[in-house]
């Protein structure tokens, strides 16, 4: 039970009720002099000293432990007395043994102030959350060491207002450093301070790749392929959405409600002002309505590509589409609860209210469910050898409805197969890129656009196979991290936290 303490001479335990009181005393045994190093075992006084341990049996263990104050035969050290220490278990002016701190130390490393207190109480050991945050500065952070491919993100400490840096090695996932503030400054002095980078993976970000332009002239920037991959999502959901007039047309005509009236009433009004030469801005006064909105509307040249089709999860009413159909077909006056009956007699396990929501909605005359454009969207971004055959017949007579779409889903395709590092992406890809500019896909421009902005970063990631995921990975713990702490404890805690193995 106290085999902890086998460094000691335990004379006695007493059950105090509330906790256990252990009384000990140190073996008797030379000791070396702290300042002379001279071992010694005359003994000048005794001294006690108490010290807390790992409970037992839930309750709190309370050390009583007798220590001698030893005389150094040297008479040339300059200290004549010293009290002795006991090595593995006992630390100078500690009041916990290391095997109780190591224990403390676990549980603020991952829960911190507050929750470490409130945690320790439940173990049986009473800390203030101060105490939790002291123990937690007290955890000695690994060596720092340069790596040759560090990988650089940014995360933030409060939104749209403060941001720190977090540096890792992109080859390992090891936490390297956290910085405050994510400009330029900071970085650029890290990076001459800590010589031997090599390769950097970033993101976009353009001041990132002008502080290590400025430190690091030499050195290899690697963009990011996930950002690229989201950069081109964004912009294959706003031109499905572009030409959702076209498209939309194969899925089943729908009545328009109150959302698709007032949506073509507002379209009407804006371009009714613009007509009359009034600006964006006095729209969006005039008619109580964001800018966003009125630009919206503007770009749009008829309302219904403004429309949003809903998107139904499958239902346990989908198997009998076919058989409500025909009975509405012949007889629309047939009561729900009739058809509720007839139903449940071919199989059905649902309820009543989801028969009726499912009428309700005008599902039961759809061939298919409508599809949305994020949906479609999603079906073109997805492999085709991982789309189902409904999924793949759908992207087909969606697409064939409208040639853009059709061009679209070629280049999202050729560029997914240059996320792959290889050699030659680099050429591959100035060619996808004279290729988009001669389409007619405006937000695909853009994105053209922004990959000739950091071209060279871009093309290493195509071709080396480093990447920035792994400090993604670290920007998710750093959320959780930050969630513990709501931000009252200060950067320092949290850059300890963060760095902690």
């Amino acid at each position: 039970m106290f085999a902890g303490l086998s460094a000691l001479v335990i004379e006695g335990v007493e059950d105090e009720g509330n906790h256990i009181q252990v009384m000990a005393r140190t073996r008797d045994e030379p000791m070396p002099c702290p300042a002379c190093g001279v071992p010694t075992g005359r003994v000048h006084s005794y001294a006690g000293r108490t010290v807390r341990d790992v409970p037992v049996d839930g309750r709190p263990v309370m050390v009583s432990l007798q220590v001698r104050r030893l005389l150094c035969p040297a008479r040339e050290c300059p200290r004549q007395t010293f009290r002795e220490q006991v090595p593995g278990l006992l630390e100078r002016y500690q009041r916990r043994t290391n095997r109780l701190t190591d224990q403390l130390g676990a549980v603020v490393q991952e829960l911190a102030g507050r929750a470490g207190a409130r945690l320790s109480a439940v173990l049986a050991v009473t800390i203030s959350r101060s105490t939790a945050l002291r123990l937690l500065m007290r955890l000695p952070l690994p060596p720092l060491q340069v790596p040759r491919v560090p990988g650089v993100d940014d995360f933030a400490l409060k939104r749209r207002h403060r941001y720190a840096t977090v540096l890792t090695d992109a080859e390992t996932g090891e936490r390297i450093d956290v910085l405050p503030g994510r400009g330029a400054d900071a970085l650029e002095a890290w990076l001459r301070s800590h010589p031997g980078v090599e390769i950097v993976c970033r993101d976009g970000s353009g001041a990132y790749g002008e502080a290590i332009r400025r430190a690091l002239p030499d050195a290899v920037q690697v963009g990011d392929r996930w950002h690229l991959w989201a950069n081109l999502c964004d912009k294959t959901l706003a031109e499905v959405r572009s030409h959702s007039a076209c498209w939309a047309t194969v899925n089943p005509p729908r009545s328009a409600g109150v959302h698709e009236r007032t949506t073509r009433e507002r379209w009407e009004q804006i371009h009714q002002l613009l007509g009359k030469g009034v600006g964006l801005l006095e729209c969006a006064r005039r008619l109580n309505l964001s800018l966003n909105t009125v630009k919206r509307c503007a770009r749009t040249e008829r309302p219904e590509a403004l429309r949003r089709a809903p998107r139904y999860r499958p239902t346990l009413v989908d198997p009998y589409r076919d058989h409500l159909r025909d009975r509405r077909a012949t007889d629309p006056a047939v009561p729900v609860q009739q058809l509720f009956r007839e139903i449940k007699e071919l199989g059905y396990t649902g309820s009543l209210n989801l028969l009726y929501r499912f009428i309700t909605q005008g599902r039961a005359e759809g061939e298919r469910p409508v599809t949305t454009p994020r949906r479609l969207t999603r079906l073109l971004l997805t492999h085709p050898d991982r789309l189902r055959d409904g999924d793949t017949r759908l992207v087909q007579e969606l697409t064939a409805a409208c040639p853009e779409l059709t061009e679209l889903a070629h280049h999202v395709r050729d560029f997914a197969a240059l996320l792959t590092p290889a050699e030659g992406h680099g050429d591959k890809l100035t060619t996808w890129i004279t290729t988009i500019r001669v389409a007619d896909l405006p937000h695909l421009h853009g994105f053209a656009n922004g990959i000739e902005l950091d071209h060279a970063a871009v093309n290493t990631a195509l071709t080396l196979p480093h990447h920035n995921g792994r400090t993604e990975g670290v920007n998710t713990r750093t959320k959780r991290i930050m969630r513990q702490m709501h931000g009252r404890a200060g950067f320092d805690p949290l850059r300890h936290r963060i760095l902690l193995p």
